[in-house]
């Protein structure tokens, strides 16, 4: 499981003072109203700051760090990712997890079959799109349409049978339609 978790990115710079607008990343994007601090990837290293103030502007939060007080002291971080660890993560509720501990498990059917692997999320609004990426050798390759050989779930009960965090496993139940036909 990962140990830093996303929870927004810097679009750009907002004034002259050091602020910056942060697309967030993450469904409660009021929980920036309790973060002391926050973990910036450069790309080169990983840095770690300290929120100073927070305001928030249509879809944005609006950021301001401590010790960066120009434009110019953030203006090369716009693109860049900010993340918290996992201690200051949102708690899961039940049949909640998050997308970084989902991705790369194995996708099995009830009999055991093995799919593939979850390759991606997709956040549809109405519920989640499993993106699997199906196995060349799965009895399943040959009945997917999508010529990248991915196979997109529903992220509904109905689909989705169970997940196994443990052993790293998504149980499923390919419903009718979710593969090309004859």
């Amino acid at each position: 499981m990962e140990d830093l978790l996303q929870v927004g990115a810097i679009a750009s710079t907002h004034g002259v003072r050091g602020e910056v607008k942060v697309f967030p990343t993450t469904d409660e994007p009021a929980r920036f109203k309790k973060l002391k601090k926050v973990i910036l990837d450069t790309g080169n290293e990983k840095l770690e700051l300290e929120i100073s103030q927070v305001k928030f502007f249509k879809n944005m939060v609006i950021l301001k760090f401590r010790d960066f007080d120009t434009i110019n002291d953030v203006e090369k971080y716009k693109g860049k990712s900010l993340f918290v660890t996992r201690d200051q993560a949102v708690k899961c509720e039940k049949d909640e997890y998050f997308i970084a501990d989902l991705v790369g498990m194995e996708v099995v059917t009830e009999d055991g079959t093995c799919v593939g692997e979850l390759k991606d999320v997709l956040q549809t609004g109405a519920n989640d799109v499993y993106v699997v990426k199906v196995q060349e050798d799965s009895p399943y390759a040959s009945k997917v349409a999508d010529k990248k050989k991915e196979l997109l779930l529903p992220a509904i009960k109905d689909c989705i049978l169970g997940i196994d965090m443990e052993e790293r496993k998504m149980l499923v139940y390919l419903m009718p339609g979710l593969l090309e036909e004859g």
